[in-house]
């Protein structure tokens, strides 16, 4: 299996990542919303200073491909333009929070304390990040998140650490302060080696908060993550690999306001009708929703093989209700978690794997991309 590289990090805006094809500039919208004229505006500055594609990231960000380093400046100098960005990039990296896109009111208002706290609060690791769940119904509670604020099975709010089946409950006025406090346990409990670490991993040691924080109660059950389609609040709208142009952008935007997802699709808020444009996915059933890939080679630097041409042909041959991640490498970036069957590129072929993870042993070597086939292998 060909090696990687951990970054430990994620893109920011301020804090770009060079890739194949440039630097990826990743936005974090506060609330994960972005109103008409800001996404127009983020359309017209990926084309200029990038190479016009957006990727929708599942941590419910957008990420804008291909930007120069010359280019670099002026686009932040355009989107800063929009209010989408932070005073440096700390403040940036500290609101990793994730907004269930279906946010009611008093979600809206848990979002933007929680974001005050945390560009307020301590310096944790790179990827450790919040997640709010507290919309008409539990949608995220298969998406990673540290620190999780949902609703709790009885009614009210719950606050409850990744790796733990309990939590807390909590009241709105009390939550953002007691998520603080949450996360000076974790801080203070050794959660943080060498500049990084997870809340699972911490709890994994036996570790568990206490007092006010001490987990009791179950979440309310989880409902099923929603596909595309027309929804209550507005249309919910995907693209192939969770990825978008900047010209397919700026025609939703003039639909209505947008919220990001991290099912990596685009809540177009209000839409009563599903939009006639082409290159969307609008319906649960497209095959192309049973197919995860990265950009790979040449546009990621660790990319061993090109993935989506590849997935995009095999992906009329995954059965309903199965998955097939193709990987440029065995990092596995557009789909940490077990898929059916995995295929992950190497320097003379493709490995391939059943039921597991990208960096898991394969059971067949080599396999030609010209020659592949599904048949028979699920």
């Amino acid at each position: 299996m060909s090696g990687f590289a951990i970054q430990g990090w994620c893109p920011g805006a301020l804090r770009p990542m060079l890739s194949g094809d440039g630097l990826v500039v990743r936005l974090r919208p506060p609330g994960g919303r972005l109103s008409p004229p800001q996404a127009r505006a983020i359309a017209a500055a990926a084309t200029a200073h990038g190479n016009g594609l957006i990727d929708l990231s599942a941590r419910g960000n957008l990420q804008m491909r291909g930007v120069t380093e010359a280019g670099h400046p002026a686009l932040i100098a355009d989107l800063r333009a929009l209010d989408l960005i932070d005073a440096n990039p700390q403040a940036e990296a500290a609101r990793n929070l994730l907004v269930t896109p279906f946010a009611d009111a008093r979600t809206e208002v848990l979002a933007e304390t929680l974001t005050r706290a945390l560009i307020a609060g301590p310096v944790l690791p790179g990827k450790f990040g919040l997640v709010l769940d507290t919309g008409p119904a539990p949608l995220m509670q298969e998406i990673a998140g540290d620190i999780r604020l949902e609703r709790a099975a009885s009614g009210g709010l719950l606050l409850r650490c990744d790796g733990l089946a309990l939590g807390a409950p909590v009241s709105a006025a009390d939550a953002p302060a007691l998520a603080m406090r949450l996360v000076e346990w974790f801080l203070a409990a050794g959660g943080v080696q060498d500049g990084r670490g997870r809340m699972a991993a911490l709890i994994a040691s036996g570790a568990r908060p206490d007092g006010a924080l001490s987990p009791s109660t179950p979440p309310a059950p989880a409902q099923p993550a929603p596909g595309p389609g027309l929804h209550p609040q507005g249309a919910l709208i995907g693209f192939e690999f969770g990825q978008l142009t900047a010209a397919m952008l700026a025609r939703l935007a003039d639909l209505g306001p947008l919220r990001l997802t991290p099912w990596r699709m685009l809540l177009v808020e209000g839409l009563a009708n599903l939009p006639a444009l082409p290159g969307l996915i609008l319906h649960p059933d497209d095959p192309l929703r049973r197919v995860e890939a990265c950009p790979g080679a040449p546009a990621c630097l660790q990319g061993r093989a090109a993935t989506r041409p590849l997935a995009r042909r095999l992906a009329g041959q995954v059965p309903p209700g199965l998955s097939l991640h193709v990987s440029g490498c065995a990092k596995g970036c557009a789909h940490p978690g077990p898929a059916d069957l995995v295929l992950v590129a190497g320097d003379r072929g493709f490995d391939l794997i059943r039921h597991g993870r990208a960096g898991d042993a394969p059971q067949r070597r080599d396999l030609s991309a010209t020659d592949l086939d599904l048949k028979g292998l699920f």
